[in-house]
């Protein structure tokens, strides 16, 4: 079976509005499965500059998918092989939330694949 890895990643500056108050991070984090294919999430690997804890939280279709908490300064590496299935058509993004007035800088890379 042949497939195809997909990857949202990059590095990002962010200002917190609230724990409870995620906001998506960048244009660059978003991903559309195409017609005709599934894809699955693989891994996630994050890293947090602030001196505080942040959550970066996958959303599916707009709703809240996994949560994944950074600690301050900190780092973390989930492996999420066959988790479940991402159906053609489905869209994810990847938000943050963080404490209100906290700032950072935070290290995302979420590995997919289609197949």
């Amino acid at each position: 079976m042949q497939s195809t890895p997909r990857f949202l990643q990059g590095v990002f500056a962010f200002e917190g509005k609230g724990l409870d108050r995620a906001a998506p991070i960048g244009v660059a984090l978003g991903y559309a499965v195409p017609d005709g294919v599934v894809a699955q999430a693989v891994y996630f690997r994050g890293g947090n500059s602030a001196e505080e804890l942040i959550c970066v939280v996958l959303m599916r279709d707009g709703r809240p998918m996994r949560y994944f908490p950074i600690g301050a300064k900190g780092e973390v590496h989930i492996p999420l092989r066959v988790v479940e299935d991402l159906d053609s058509g489905t869209s994810v993004e990847l938000w943050l939330a963080a404490p209100a007035g906290v700032t950072g800088t935070v290290v995302i890379d979420l590995g997919l694949v289609e197949v």
